[in-house]
């Protein structure tokens, strides 16, 4: 599974140019897709501009997305701190 991230300090945003390939109207500041959901970051034509446009062009104001890969078969969620976000994997504890 592709996952798009930020990956650094700042948060999560995209560039104009991403919201016109997104078909997107612009609301000045480039926070579509902000909430780390499983399902809006795996949007496939999110992954699709992140890749077609590139890192530079596809990210906001004080971010550097990036496409990365999860396998398939693992529980994950996306870890922030200050903008800065990892994909990280799931663990239950059993009491």
């Amino acid at each position: 599974m592709k996952v798009v991230i930020n990956r650094c300090f700042g948060g999560f945003s995209l560039s104009k140019e991403a919201y016109d390939f997104l078909g997107l109207e612009w609301d000045g500041y480039g926070f579509a897709f902000k909430e780390p959901e499983p399902e809006i970051r795996t949007d496939p034509k999110l992954i699709e501009c992140v890749k077609t446009l590139g890192s530079k062009k596809a990210s906001g104001r004080c971010a550097q997305l990036k496409v990365v890969r999860v396998p398939d078969n693992i529980e994950w969620y996306i870890d922030n701190y200050d903008g800065l976000e990892t994909v990280e994997e799931v663990h239950r504890t059993w009491c």
